[in-house]
């Protein structure tokens, strides 16, 4: 993988739907160019899928908040678990430092938000949770 790929896959995390016309614009390229490398960056998994990216403006009421977790020892697996059936989890990371995982969630009211956050913070195998709410993003690819 290239400068060039990377740049691609740069535009594609802002918005997957872009033309490859307009693709090839922004990039010099060709649009022919801009297929051929999409369709190699599908076949070798670097790509692996697309997803949808809902408005901002559909997500502004919504509170958004990381939630740092701390889990017993060999209880990853169904904490784990038990958040992926959780639909206001939208991502979940393992990290390295004072926490073992970050998950990223999102609500209606402050008040799901708090009842979420004490869901998390008692299913088994969660030693505990310490949570930020996020004001604002500067910017998402």
């Amino acid at each position: 993988m290239d400068e060039t790929d990377r740049q691609l896959l740069s535009r594609l995390r802002e918005n997957a739907r872009e033309s490859t016309a307009a693709l090839g614009r922004a990039l010099g390229l060709s649009r022919t160019t801009v297929q051929s490398r999409i369709g190699r960056l599908e076949r070798s998994g670097v790509i692996s899928g697309y997803t949808v990216r809902v408005a901002e403006a559909h997500e502004q009421g919504l509170i958004r908040a990381l939630v740092m977790i701390t889990v017993r020892p060999r209880a990853a697996a169904g904490v784990e678990a038990a958040l992926r059936r959780m639909p206001d989890v939208r991502a979940l990371h393992s990290v390295a430092g004072p926490f073992d995982m970050i998950a990223e969630a999102a609500t209606a009211s402050i008040g799901d938000m708090d009842a979420l956050i004490d869901h998390i913070g008692d299913l088994e195998g969660v030693e505990r949770t310490t949570s930020s709410v996020i004001l604002s993003s500067k910017f998402e690819r």
